[in-house]
């Protein structure tokens, strides 16, 4: 995928379709952050909505730790959210449980679709309702490659909402390549990768004496048995690698929140285990973690590893953004970006700690090379643009 840059580009009506208001955690709030403010900074005229879904669910309350009917946290959350980035006008949330407009836009809200160009459905996470049928480019971002096809595939109802968009972009860059294995569901999936608005994402001062971090779940949600091949989570992924931090030689630390984690295991053979309450309830609290660490040590999901899908995290774009290096069990992704430079790709324990002992060993060298990184492959204008430009060539 070649990343252009067009300054001349057109200023588009572009609706941001997220899950903030369900999700109020910081680092999926980055995640969703980068587009909204990305394509604010580049003069589209953008708004962010979210929809309730059909379940009962409506929020998650980290505070409580339940998931509530009620999303009041969440709307609460996202007004601090989008105030703290100047776009405190710019969002509105549809619930469908008592099917009206909540957030500043509130009326206003059908209008401005109405008369919208593009709309960009992040990670699957909202239904197309009847408003929304008539913008004439409707894409789709799957940031769970592998799992996201599987679902089509199984799934009538989940495939139903992939057939109402007409565009598909999926973070599984290798997608369509000979040796990746992500699912043929039918739809033309094009290539994509994280944003990230660098000037959002300062590069602080770092420190040799802090921890190789992550922060992760065990197990997101159950893995798939599809054709015969287990696809699974990151807890999946972690047989070969307990011993790390005793072989190592560094402090590995993970901040993690799921209970199905085995934490007494994972403290035996000397890793930290953080809680993430004090991290994840607030994007700028997780920012600050990601940037006082040392460099990022981390495990992809199974699934991501055994298809080969050349996914690389938001998470870890951020670490690189900071500059700080990152050491990353590889899906593919060495197939696309620049490593050996702030950048390290795993598939076994003893590259793994070669990667952790080369950060080291010449850490200000690779903090360095690292926010080069960001810049060259995740800048949120070239990023965006290839987004925007691919979706109209897709669509004449």
């Amino acid at each position: 995928m070649t990343l252009v840059y067009n300054n001349s580009a057109k200023r588009l009506r572009i609706l941001v379709l997220g899950y903030i208001i369900r999700g109020p955690i910081g680092g999926m709030t980055w995640h969703h952050l980068q587009y909204f403010l990305g394509l604010y900074q580049m003069g589209h005229d953008v708004y962010f909505l979210e929809d309730s879904g059909n379940t009962a669910y409506c929020c998650y309350d980290p505070q409580r730790n339940i998931t509530d009917k009620d999303p009041a946290y969440g709307l609460d959350y996202a007004l601090h959210v989008f105030k703290r980035v100047g776009l405190e006008k710019r969002w509105a949330y549809y619930n469908h449980h008592t099917h009206n407009w909540q957030g500043p836009l509130g009326k206003k809200a059908l209008n401005i679709i109405a008369s919208a160009d593009m709309l960009l459905n992040l990670s699957c996470s909202n239904p197309i309702r009847p408003w929304l049928e008539g913008v004439p480019v409707r894409a789709l971002i799957d940031t769970d490659p592998v799992f996201t096809q599987i679902r089509n595939l199984i799934d009538l109802q989940r495939k139903e909402l992939s057939n109402q968009h007409n565009v598909f972009f999926t973070f599984g860059e290798n997608y369509g390549q000979q040796d990746c294995e992500i699912p043929n569901d039918g739809f033309p999936w094009q290539p994509t990768r994280q944003p990230i608005v660098l000037d959002a994402w300062p590069v602080l001062p770092s420190s040799h004496k802090s921890s190789f971090t992550t922060v992760m779940k065990w197990e997101s949600y159950p893995g798939h048995l599809y054709d015969g091949r287990y696809f699974g989570m990151k807890g999946d992924s972690f047989a070969d690698y307990w011993t790390i931090p005793s072989q190592s030689n560094y402090p590995l630390e993970m901040a993690m929140s799921d209970d199905t984690a085995p934490r007494q295991l994972l403290l035996d053979n000397g890793w930290h285990v953080s809680n993430p309450f004090d991290i994840s309830t607030d994007p700028w609290k997780y920012q600050g973690y990601i940037q006082r660490s040392r460099a990022e040590f981390s495990i992809a999901k199974h699934g991501y590893v055994v298809g080969k899908t050349g996914w690389f995290s938001e998470r870890s774009a951020g670490y690189l953004a900071s500059g700080r290096p990152v050491v990353l069990q590889d899906t593919g992704f060495s197939k696309w970006v620049e490593t050996k430079k702030g950048l390290f790709p795993f598939k076994n324990i003893e590259e793994a700690l070669e990667g952790i002992k080369s950060v080291s060993k010449d850490y200000q060298h690779h903090c360095i090379a690292a926010r080069k990184l960001a810049e060259e492959y995740f800048n949120a204008p070239d990023v965006l643009n290839h987004l925007i430009h691919k979706s109209y060539q897709i669509i004449k």
